[in-house]
């Protein structure tokens, strides 16, 4: 089954959260290939003094990527993110999604992500704001609300539909609750009873078994998935097979995972340049293999690797067990 926004039609159900300094454009590559039907860029500002930093200019990035491109901006201040929306539309972005569900404290501090759900009047002067500033769909990501005594999803919502947004994505907790604790999906589930929009359920759907009660239990029209997908980028495929055909997925091979690895890596310095590519590479490496029993003894060479190709022979050494086998005759 599949999902549309406005006039794009996605291949599938599936959602790539926006992760700043996750989703960057090789990992939304990454995740696409294994099955994302969706994904949208990494949180940027609306302030217009920081779009010539380097790091916004690769946030902006989607050279080569398949569309619609969705761009998620945040901030605070209605003309300014009117502004910022525009001014990405102008670069490519074929869809804007604005974020007033990130918890950081950096962002709440200046009134953006989460804490704008305090203010459900400021709430609609910048969906209003946007929504007239641009003519390509616009949507939005909030959590259940600011506080767990103070869950007003269901109000933004409305808020939401009354402005014209064109889908609206929603993270099963409040804004107190930051990553802690469990997702809950009540809320959720009555907002989706309640709008017309587009409902996106997002929060702990870490398994293709919890991929499926969440669609069940909401009724919603896609799932986001988030950090799971550090660990698991093939997680979007096994999901969508398990609800197409209700049979659970079979594990990639080893060789198949360091097959996806490798390549990511080396988008990773392509799109980077090799030093800097090198030290983000280390934690893409140390999420997917993390959890294996032995990596505690390949990491340290892995995390001093100074060069591309010193990373990726560690990498092949230790997928074919040359590594391991080394470190065994040497103790």
């Amino acid at each position: 089954m599949s999902f549309a926004i406005g006039p794009y039609r996605f291949s599938n159900r599936l959602v790539l959260a926006p992760m700043a300094g996750v989703t960057d454009r090789p990992f939304r590559q990454l995740c696409r290939q294994l099955g994302a039907g969706m994904t949208v860029s990494e949180m940027i500002t609306s302030r217009p003094d920081l779009r010539d930093s380097r790091k916004t200019r690769l946030r902006m990035n989607h050279d080569g990527e398949p569309g619609p491109i969705i761009v998620q901006i945040a901030g605070g201040i209605p003309q300014m993110m009117a502004e910022a929306a525009a001014y990405n539309v102008s670069q490519g972005a074929q869809i804007i999604d604005i974020n007033m569900g990130c918890p950081a404290k950096k962002v709440c501090k200046v009134d953006a992500g989460s804490a704008l759900l305090r203010d459900t009047r400021l709430v609609e002067s910048i969906l209003r704001a946007v929504v007239a500033a641009v003519e390509v769909p616009v949507t939005l990501k909030i959590r259940t609300g600011w506080s767990r005594a103070q869950r007003n999803a269901l109000e933004v919502a409305r808020i939401a539909e009354d402005c014209g947004i064109a889908a609206l994505t929603i993270h099963g907790r409040t804004r107190e609750d930051r990553y802690q604790g469990s997702a809950e999906y009540e809320t959720i589930r009555r907002v989706k009873q309640t709008v017309e929009l587009p409902i996106i359920a997002n929060g702990d759907i870490d398994s293709v078994r919890k991929a499926q009660m969440v669609v069940d239990f909401t009724a919603a029209d896609a799932i986001m998935v988030g950090r799971i997908a550090q660990q698991r980028p093939w997680i979007f495929g096994q999901i969508e097979h398990y609800l197409n055909t209700g049979k659970e997925p079979v594990e990639p091979s080893d060789q198949l995972k360091q097959t996806w690895l490798i390549s990511h890596l080396k988008n990773l310095y392509a799109f980077y340049g090799e030093h800097q590519g090198v030290r983000i590479a280390r934690k893409h490496i140390n999420w997917q293999l993390g959890h294996s029993d032995t990596y505690h003894i390949v990491k340290p060479a892995l995390m001093q690797a100074q060069t591309a190709t010193q990373q990726l022979q560690t990498i092949e050494a230790y997928f074919d067990n040359r590594y391991l086998e080394s470190f065994d005759r040497a103790s």
